[in-house]
């Protein structure tokens, strides 16, 4: 599972630029927090490589599924959740493991790592609380 400032990571496919080059279909990582972007770790080499020849060769564009086979690969092993999930429920989700793990840096009395996770629990909920805005009729609930 991979984690970044007490949140797990999303699992997506996304648009990455390698300096001219834009690579389509990149599996990536994404926090929902911060906003931080990783390439997929089982796909990391294949992406750096293909990244490489592509700016290489002076391509504008090119779709990382036409040139790397990802079917003996499980990326979403490492997911807790994925992009095509319910937003709600996903940033619920987030919400519950942030709160579990408040829960432990309050045993182990890490205050620097309480603080973290509270302010992490603002960002969430207020994402969460524009996500059920968006679904009601006229924005109110």
């Amino acid at each position: 599972m991979s984690f970044c400032c007490g949140a797990s990571m999303i699992g997506t496919k996304g648009t990455l630029k390698h300096y001219r080059t834009r690579i389509h279909n990149v599996p990536i990582l994404l926090c929902p927090v911060c906003h931080r972007i990783e390439v997929h770790y089982l796909v990391e080499n294949e992406y750096e490589i293909l990244a490489e020849y592509a700016h290489g060769d002076g391509a504008s564009e090119v779709d990382f599924h036409d040139y790397v086979d990802e079917s003996d690969k499980d990326l979403n092993e490492n997911c807790v959740n994925n992009e095509d999930e319910d937003p709600i429920l996903l940033v619920q989700n987030q919400i519950d493991m942030s709160l579990d793990l408040l829960s432990f840096a309050k045993e182990i009395d890490d205050g620097e790592w309480v603080q973290q996770l509270k302010k992490r629990l603002i960002v969430l909920s207020q994402r969460r609380h524009k996500l059920r805005l968006k679904r009601t009729p006229g924005g109110a609930l």
